[in-house]
């Protein structure tokens, strides 16, 4: 493990207030479930693990593999404001793939701070050595479809009618990849 553990970053939000973001240990427990549990159905509704049961954040917190998920919390004070999530796979036609989660206390919605953690996890991709990060959601959820073209990432497909909302309507998904080679190539400064 490289610098990833290490992680422990400032960010300044685009109205200056001030987020650290860090990997999630065991002890962001309890502050993990507060967060969950401030928001609304509607702001959970794309999440893929009910994160309001305790046995599901226990299991987070105590089954740590950055190998395998790499959770960032971002924090402004004590509270946690969002949780974000690089996962991959060691083996198989989907070893180079990583696919990242994200969910933004509403409150931090429009301040740049999902563009932050996704840049940070972005970085994380490149120190794995992946190729490609992938990301889906709802295509009716156009902050985050801005979010992720402004991080870099492009609509790949549409797949209609694949998920059910809450009250049980269908869902068109839209699929986003980026090439972490060229985002990189991007930000490498010119000789």
């Amino acid at each position: 493990m490289t610098k990833m553990k290490e992680l422990q970053k400032k960010g300044k939000l685009k109205d200056g207030s001030e987020v650290l973001l860090r990997p999630m240990v065991k002890s962001d427990r309890e502050a993990l479930g507060v967060f969950f549990n401030r928001l609304t159905p509607s702001a959970l509704q794309y999440v893929r693990n009910d994160v309001t049961n305790p046995k599901v954040l226990d299991q987070w917190c105590n089954q740590l593999n950055y190998e395998r998920v790499f959770p960032l919390l971002a924090f402004y004070g004590e509270k946690v404001v969002a949780n974000a999530s690089l996962h991959r796979v060691a083996y198989g036609w989907r070893k180079h793939l990583g696919t990242i989660r994200i969910v933004v206390d509403p409150e931090f919605h429009g301040k740049g701070l999902g563009t932050l953690m996704i840049n940070e996890l972005v970085d994380l991709a490149m120190e794995f050595g992946l190729e490609k990060l992938m990301v889906e959601f709802p295509l009716r959820a156009h902050g985050a479809l801005a979010m992720f073209k402004k991080s870099g990432f492009s609509p790949r497909g549409v797949i209609e009618g694949l998920m059910k909302d809450r009250h049980g309507q269908d869902l068109d998904i839209v699929i986003m990849v980026m090439d972490v080679a060229v985002y990189a190539d991007k930000r490498r400064p010119l000789d």
